[in-house]
């Protein structure tokens, strides 16, 4: 978040709460890799983000989702009141409690989706209500704090699933919940499986049906999502990584480095050393 005198409210290194409660004007051309989860609200603002290469402008209230990996800066924002929150997996594991508030894929963990949700004014005092809990919880210092942090935590990412699914029509027929699996095969494989044909096989359908599954909901095409995911990635590694572009194109499954260059260049206009020197 670009703005200064912030209040921050801190717990063991794994746990953050920023408080933002001024208008400033900024801006953070310099991107950064997220190191932790954040949900980023913004009560009262407008601007322009950059996530993972891509800008969303926003104005007003809205609730940011990141995790780690992904590539955040800030094109424009005039921010009049704002909180952070942030955390490590080791203070709140995602995938632990996925099934219980169903917030992988939804919130976090998923970079296809617009990573934001505008909450209404009924959802807006509860999540009020929570970070008035949690920031009382920080400068209480009480026993078993930890505990009590972890239980705010959950309620608020509880409330913004909800917030989720509420107003954003969330599909649950044949091809949408094809897209997620095919989706999920893409993140969980992407380094080691390029080929349409190899997560068609594992999905069980043809290659020309899974297109065709793609098109009904108005998708990209299969190869384009894997190419996507791969380019992001790359832009990650060449921008945040100290290694070679040589172990780049190996870890994301090129065995031909030459390859891999006429691959990124041909997806972004520039070469990887070209892209590490503009960006």
């Amino acid at each position: 978040m670009a703005v200064q005198d912030i209040k921050t409210y801190t717990f063991n290194n794994v746990f953050s709460l920023q408080q933002v409660v001024f208008e400033k004007a900024c801006v953070l051309n310099k991107e950064e890799q997220i190191d932790s989860y954040k949900i980023v609200w913004i009560k009262e603002g407008k601007g322009v983000y950059n996530i993972d290469f891509e800008s969303y402008e926003f104005n007003g209230n809205v609730l940011f989702f990141l995790s780690p990996g992904q590539v955040f800066s800030v094109e424009s924002e005039k921010i009049k009141e704002a909180y952070q929150l942030s955390f490590t997996r080791d203070f709140y594991c995602i995938q632990a409690h996925d099934a219980e508030v169903a917030c992988n894929g939804v919130l976090f963990n998923n970079i296809y989706k617009t990573p934001f949700v505008s909450p209404c004014e009924k959802d807006t005092k509860k999540l009020d209500f929570i970070l008035e809990s949690l920031i009382e919880e920080f400068e209480q210092e009480e026993t078993a704090q930890y505990d009590m942090l972890q239980s705010y935590l959950r309620q608020f990412i509880v409330c913004s699933v909800r917030v989720k699914k509420e107003y954003e029509i969330i599909k649950d027929d044949a091809e949408t919940k094809l897209y997620k699996d095919f989706s999920l095969l893409v993140e969980q494989n992407f380094k080691k499986m390029h080929s349409v044909t190899d997560y068609a096989n594992r999905l069980g359908l043809s290659p020309k049906s899974l297109s065709k599954h793609f098109q009904k909901i108005g998708s990209q095409t299969p190869s384009d999502f894997i190419k996507n995911r791969i380019v992001t990635e790359a832009k990650r590694q060449l921008l945040y990584s100290n290694e070679t572009i040589k172990y780049v194109a190996f870890d994301l499954g090129f065995n031909d480095p030459a390859y891999f260059s006429r691959f990124f260049t041909k997806a972004t206009g520039k070469s990887p050393k070209q892209f590490q020197k503009t960006a």
